[in-house]
C-alpha cells in the first residue's frame, strides 16, 4: 500500500534534500518529540538560526516529516512501499536510506504513541428492554401507542455508566436494519483490507 501525499506535503518536504543527513535525523528526532510531548517553538527557532532560514520552513519540515512517518506507521506499510512512496519526492539514495532508516527505527514506538493519544470509547456492558404500549387515555379510548425503552451499561475507563433511550418501534427497526447493513458491510473486502491495514 502506496502513501497519497497531497501537494502541500510534497512542498513541506521539498525542504529536506537542501539540508544535511544529520540535519533530517535531527529532524526526525524532533518529529517524535513532537508526537510525544508536542510542539515546541523554541526548537524550530534554534534550528531556523543554525540553517538560516524562517521558521516556518523548518516547521513545515518538521511538520511534513511527522505526517509521512506517522501514517506510514499507522498503516504499517513494508520497506518497498515505503521506497515506492517517497520516490515520487525526487530525494536522492542518500536521503532516502536515511528516511527509510528512520521509518524502521521509529515505527513501532509510533504506533504505541498513536495508541496511547487514541480516545477511548466506551465498551458495551450489558442492555434492559422494556415495551411499553399505552391502549388508550381518557381523551383517546382506543389508541395504540407503543415506546421501547433501552437501558444501556458501557464500561468506560472502569468505570460503569448507565444511558437510558426511548423510542417508537419504527425507529427502532430503522436503526436494526443501520447496524446489520453496516456488519454486512464490513465482510466485504475493501473493510477487511482497512481493518488490517488499521492494526
Amino acid at each position: 500500500m502506496l502513501l497519497d501525499l497531497s501537494e502541500e506535503h510534497k512542498e513541506h518536504l521539498a525542504f529536506l534534500p537542501q539540508v544535511d543527513s544529520s540535519v533530517v535525523a535531527e529532524f526526525g528526532r524532533i518529529a517524535v518529540e513532537f508526537l510525544r510531548r508536542g510542539s515546541n517553538p523554541k526548537i524550530y527557532d534554534g534550528a531556523a538560526r543554525k540553517l538560516n532560514v524562517s521558521r516556518d520552513t523548518v516547521q513545515h519540515g518538521v511538520e511534513g516529516l511527522t505526517y509521512l512517518l506517522t501514517e506510514s506507521s499507522k498503516l504499517m506499510i513494508s520497506e518497498l512501499d515505503f521506497q515506492d512512496s517517497i520516490f515520487v519526492l525526487g530525494f536522492s539514495e542518500e536521503l532516502k536510506k536515511l528516511l527509510l532508516q528512520l521509518y524502521l527505527d521509529n515505527r513501532k514506538e509510533i504506533r504505541t504513541i498513536l495508541s496511547e493519544l487514541a480516545p477511548d470509547f466506551p465498551s458495551y456492558h450489558s442492555l434492559e428492554w422494556r415495551l411499553d404500549v399505552q391502549l388508550a387515555s381518557r381523551s383517546l379510548r382506543q389508541q395504540i401507542k407503543p415506546s421501547v425503552t433501552i437501558k444501556l451499561h458501557l464500561n468506560q475507563n472502569g468505570d460503569r455508566n448507565t444511558q437510558v433511550l426511548q423510542t417508537d418501534p419504527a425507529t427502532l427497526l430503522h436503526l436494526v436494519q443501520q447496524l446489520e447493513q453496516a456488519l454486512e458491510e464490513m465482510k466485504t473486502n475493501h473493510c477487511r483490507r482497512v481493518m488490517r491495514n488499521i492494526k
